[in-house]
């Protein structure tokens, strides 16, 4: 059987870990659903043996994923995720462009609060939640921006972009009462682009980073060489 393309974006492996750069389309975990949908551990198993998770990431969402490959390893990291020892670090293309470089942003989510199982702010009902955006480049068209998360809720990024009235490019969910933004995008424009932690067995602080993918990387070059956001329409 063919090796699946999630398996040649292997960044790091050893006894205890296998680090990923996942592609964006790829389902972390078996889809609700529909289970015959394909997923992580389904397409890595085959070559590199019995895998856990240990979090995951979107869908659409690329960029890195750590699975423990013991049960020890599994535990432990489980344990540093919990404890928010884990430092990861989110890469997004945001518009509006805002006037600010930096905000914190830490209003309470509620995740799958309506029908189209939406995070929203929910200041009786909502968990703790905490959003560091700080925005590292701005163009007419969108701004770059690193996110950095405590918490781990379910859309939690885009949730609270859109509490200050910005969503990432390609945004279909969180979009509603905006205008449509000047550029269109194949996917939500959300790459997790850097985490750290302590390896699970040795004790090391170890730091992985993931490249951007081509699509995202193809959108930001367009954002970066149009100055006049009438340009793509």
């Amino acid at each position: 059987m063919p090796t699946h393309p999630a398996a040649q974006t292997i960044l790091f492996m050893d006894d205890d870990l296998l680090v990923i750069n996942k592609p964006a389309g790829i389902l972390s975990i078996p889809d609700g659903y529909d289970p015959e949908l394909p997923y992580l551990q389904q397409l890595l198993e085959p070559k590199f043996g019995r895998l856990w998770m240990v979090h995951r990431l979107d869908k659409g969402t690329s960029g890195l994923i750590v699975l423990a490959r013991n049960p020890e390893s599994h535990r432990r990291l489980n344990q540093a995720f919990r404890e928010r020892e884990v430092h990861k670090n989110y890469h997004g293309l945001i518009w509006p462009v805002p006037e600010w470089t930096e905000q914190v942003i830490d209003s309470p989510l509620k995740v799958n609060a309506d029908r189209r199982h939406r995070t929203r702010v929910d200041l009786e009902q909502g968990k703790p939640a905490w959003t560091h955006c700080v925005i590292l480049d701005k163009w007419p068209l969108a701004a770059r921006a690193a996110l950095t998360i405590k918490t781990g809720l379910t859309h939690q990024i885009r949730a609270h972009l859109r509490e200050l009235g910005m969503i990432l490019l390609g945004e279909t969910l969180y979009n509603a009462g905006l205008p449509v933004p000047p550029l269109s995008a194949p996917r939500v424009m959300l790459h997790a682009r850097q985490i750290e932690f302590q390896h699970p067995i040795n004790n090391k602080r170890v730091s992985f980073s993931a490249p951007y993918p081509e699509d995202f990387r193809a959108v930001y070059s367009l954002i970066r060489h149009s100055k006049d956001p009438d340009a793509t329409t």
